[in-house]
């Protein structure tokens, strides 16, 4: 069995990542591509996009939140994402069962002795106006009946796992802050979520398997479940095993992959790239080793900007007065600081609205 090294599963996960080349595709296009995008920060997906797309206008982002083809909700890991209207519809009801327990990990002991569907029964009682409502007032709603649970607990059940729900415009909006109000899927797009297979089959999983190795392959059963949280796609890989291919990284583990996907020679050169926080090109995986050192990986879920440099997380990065600010973690060559402060500048006149194009570069760790 072929083995690939991480220098060739660096290359691939730029590849599918849209960070090796900048794509030619609509916005909608990319996001669908892209399995969504993480978005617990509402403003993230706009630089992510911009790294990935030769031609961004975040105006055209936030044109399909409001037209309702994209949408912000909690899904994959139970973390909030940037999905197609599509892609939610199709995939909700499969991650129901993991949005409940990872809410039970949290607040086990606050929600024992309330009744999951008591409590959601209630929570659509009081969402069946269709008012858009915060996670606050929901919970409020609902308290009187549960009031040793706590409004905390109660909301995030609902809001996260047990309601179907997405976050409205303007939060996520370019340039927009905003609080966050729920709406009910079925009210928001006007159609509700597809339901569950009841014949034993796993369409969605087979379907989820495809699209994550179509935008993070090669990649191990473990990487899978870490990119969406899902413990039970075992018999969708099972099912999909015949239209494969397999390899092996340098540790032993077994990857699989979509047998005409893009694998570029290791060789190929990587662009300068500064990704957003929480992004999935590093998220997407149980072993981030292909993209980020071990010694780094803390940064990957502590919410840091990062810079690629050679495909590989190199320095940190942060926005203060219109001037991006460059963090090496490592030694950079003259080289290496030209082609950062190059991208750099370019990331500060998107941010800024071509206001400024600064950007600085701390001196290089010892």
């Amino acid at each position: 069995m072929t083995v690939l090294d991480a220098r060739a599963l660096n290359r691939a996960t730029l590849a599918r990542q849209l960070l090796l080349d900048r794509a030619d595709l609509p916005v909608l296009d990319a996001v669908t591509h892209l399995c969504g995008l993480q978005a617990q920060e509402p403003q993230e997906p706009f630089p992510g996009l911009w790294s990935r797309l030769r031609t961004f206008d975040p105006a055209e982002l936030s044109d399909l939140l409001t037209g309702r083809r994209v949408v912000r909700t909690h899904l994959m890991r139970r973390t909030v994402h940037l999905v197609t209207a599509d892609d939610v519809l199709a995939w909700r009801a499969r991650h129901d069962g993991m949005l409940r327990q990872r809410v039970l990990g949290v607040y086990r002991r606050e929600l024992d002795g309330v009744d999951p569907g008591e409590l959601a029964t209630a929570g659509r009682k009081a969402m069946a106006d269709g008012e858009p409502r915060s996670m606050p007032e929901l919970a409020r709603a609902v308290a009187d009946r549960w009031p040793a649970a706590g409004p905390r607990p109660l909301g995030e059940m609902l809001v996260a796992a047990l309601l179907p729900t997405v976050q409205l415009p303007p939060r996520g909006l370019w340039r927009t802050k905003a609080g966050v109000r729920y709406a009910l899927i079925s009210s928001w797009l006007g159609r509700e979520v597809d339901p569950p297979t009841t014949d034993g089959s796993d369409p969605v999983g087979q379907t989820l398997v495809r699209r994550y190795l179509t935008a993070f392959g090669p990649a191990a059963s473990a990487d899978l479940r870490a990119w969406c949280g899902l413990a039970g796609l075992p018999a969708a890989v099972s099912a999909l095993r015949g239209e494969l291919v397999a390899f092996r990284d340098e540790r032993g583990r077994e990857l699989l992959d979509l047998p005409d996907a893009p694998r570029p020679d290791p060789g190929t050169s990587a662009p300068v790239r500064f990704l957003p926080a929480f992004d999935n090109a590093i998220l997407g995986y149980h072993d981030r080793s292909r993209i980020i050192d071990d010694a780094h990986r803390h940064l990957s879920v502590a919410g840091e900007r990062v810079v690629l440099v050679d495909g590989r997380v190199a320095a940190t990065w942060t926005v203060e007065a219109d001037t991006v600010l460059v963090n090496p973690l490592r030694r950079f060559s003259r080289a290496d600081r030209t082609t950062v402060a190059e991208e750099g500048s370019a990331m500060a006149s998107f941010l800024s609205g071509g206001e400024s194009d600064r950007v600085r570069i701390a001196a290089s760790p010892a």
